[in-house]
C-alpha cells in the first residue's frame, strides 16, 4: 500500500524532520525525487545521485531527506527505465515534462502550465501559514475579465461588489500564471473578505511569452507602458486609483527585479513594490562578479524614492540569497520602508503564493502611505 511522505522528528535535533518519500511499482528501474530547488541545486553541479531512491526489500523505492521543520516545497517523482537521467538541459526538460505528483500526497496540488503534470506540496509543521491560498466557499466572489491594452494581454480581477472608486490597484507580472493556473482570484477574494486589503483592482499582465527577457530586465520602456498606458486605462475603466501610495507592483524572479525597478524608475506611479525571489544579480550572467546587481547599485547611489518594499527570498535559493540580502542592506541603509523575509524554501510557487498574499496585505493594509524622502 502506498503511503504519503512519512515525517518524523530528527532524534538528534528537534528543529529538523526526517521526510521519507516512497514509490511502489515494478514498472521502473529507478525513481528520481524532484524536491523543488533542492534537487535543482545538485543538478547544477552535475550530480543527481543524492536524489535517486533506493530499492527496499519489499520492492518499494524510498528516499529520506533531513529538512528543517519550517521547510515548504513542491515535489514530484520521476520513475525511469534504463539509466538514470542526465543533468544537461535537454535531459532535465525531459524529466520535467514527464515527472508526476505523488499519488498519495496530503495537500492540494500545485497546478502547472505548458501541459506538465501538477506537483505535490510538502509543508512541514513550522512552515509559514498560508491562510489565504485555498478557495473558501463562504466569501463574496469577485470577477475576472480579459482585455488587451497597448497590445498586451491583461486579466483584470475586480473585487466583489465593485463599483465607483477610487480603488487600490495591484499590478501582478506573469499574470497568465497567476490568473489561469494558480487561481489567484481566490486569494484576492479571501484577502478582501477578511479586510486584509481594501477592495483592489488587480491587473494581471501577461509576461511569460518570448518577450519576457526584454520586458523583465529593468526595461524603462516596459515600466513606462505600465505607468502611462495600463494604469490610466484602469483608472478610467474600473476606478483604479492614481495614488502611488495605494498602488503596488508585484513579481517573482525576473518579475521581482522588475517590481523593484518600477518603484525606482517611476515612484510617482508605483509607490509599493513586492519582490519575491528577485533576480537582483542582473545583468551579469555569472551572478557573482562586479558587473552584477545593477539595480542595487542604483538604489545605493541614487536619490531616495518615495516607495515602500516587501522583499522575500528562499533560504534554498543559493543563486539569489546573497543578492537579495545585499539589496536588503542597501535599502535599510538608505532609509527605505522595507519589510524583508527569508522563507525556508526555493524558487517555487508553492512558497510564492503564500508570500504574495502576505506582501499584498502588508503593502495595501490599513497604514501603508510611503514615507516621503527628506
Amino acid at each position: 500500500m502506498e503511503t504519503p511522505p512519512r515525517v518524523t522528528t530528527d532524534p538528534d535535533d528537534p528543529a529538523y524532520r526526517l521526510v521519507t518519500f516512497t514509490h511502489h511499482g515494478e514498472d521502473c528501474d529507478g525513481v528520481l525525487a524532484l524536491l523543488h530547488t533542492v534537487t535543482d541545486k545538485d543538478r547544477h553541479v552535475g550530480d543527481l545521485t543524492p536524489h535517486l531512491m533506493a530499492r527496499q526489500s519489499d520492492g518499494a523505492w524510498s528516499i529520506t531527506y533531513r529538512l528543517r521543520a519550517d521547510h515548504r516545497a513542491s515535489y514530484q517523482l520521476y520513475p525511469f527505465r534504463g539509466q538514470a537521467p542526465g543533468t544537461t538541459r535537454p535531459d532535465w526538460l525531459r524529466v520535467l515534462d514527464h515527472a508526476r505528483p505523488d499519488p498519495y500526497d496530503r495537500e492540494p496540488r500545485l497546478p502547472a502550465r505548458d501541459g506538465r503534470h501538477p506537483s505535490s506540496v510538502l509543508s512541514l509543521p513550522e512552515a509559514p501559514a498560508q491562510p489565504y491560498v485555498r478557495r473558501r466557499e463562504d466569501v463574496p466572489r469577485g470577477r475576472t475579465q480579459s482585455h488587451t491594452v497597448a497590445g498586451r494581454r491583461v486579466d483584470v480581477h475586480l473585487p466583489a461588489g465593485h463599483r465607483g472608486g477610487p480603488h487600490s490597484v495591484a499590478v501582478l507580472l506573469d499574470g497568465e500564471m497567476w490568473a489561469e493556473v494558480l487561481s489567484v482570484d481566490d486569494t484576492l477574494d479571501n484577502l478582501t473578505a477578511d479586510g486584509a486589503i481594501p477592495p483592489t483592482v488587480t491587473l494581471l499582465v501577461h509576461t511569460m511569452g518570448p518577450g519576457r527577457p526584454d520586458d523583465l530586465s529593468c526595461n524603462p520602456a516596459f515600466v513606462d507602458l505600465l505607468a502611462d498606458r495600463l494604469l490610466p486605462w484602469a483608472a478610467t475603466e474600473f476606478g483604479a486609483t492614481t495614488d502611488p501610495a495605494d498602488t503596488v507592483i508585484a513579481g517573482q524572479s525576473a518579475g521581482g527585479l522588475t517590481a523593484a525597478y518600477a518603484a525606482f524608475h517611476r515612484p510617482e506611479r508605483f509607490g509599493n513594490a513586492l519582490s519575491q525571489s528577485g533576480s537582483f544579480w542582473w545583468p551579469d550572467g555569472t551572478e557573482a562578479d562586479a558587473g552584477s546587481e545593477w539595480l542595487t547599485r542604483q538604489f545605493a547611489t541614487g536619490e531616495r524614492r518615495a516607495a515602500r518594499f516587501y522583499v522575500e527570498v528562499g533560504l534554498q535559493e543559493w543563486m539569489l540569497l546573497t543578492q537579495n540580502r545585499h539589496l536588503r542592506d542597501v535599502l535599510t541603509a538608505r532609509g527605505y520602508d522595507l519589510a524583508y523575509r527569508e522563507f525556508n524554501g526555493g524558487h517555487d510557487y508553492a512558497c510564492w503564493r503564500g508570500g504574495l498574499a502576505d506582501g499584498l496585505a502588508h503593502l495595501l493594509g490599513s497604514d501603508h502611505s510611503p514615507e516621503r524622502p527628506e
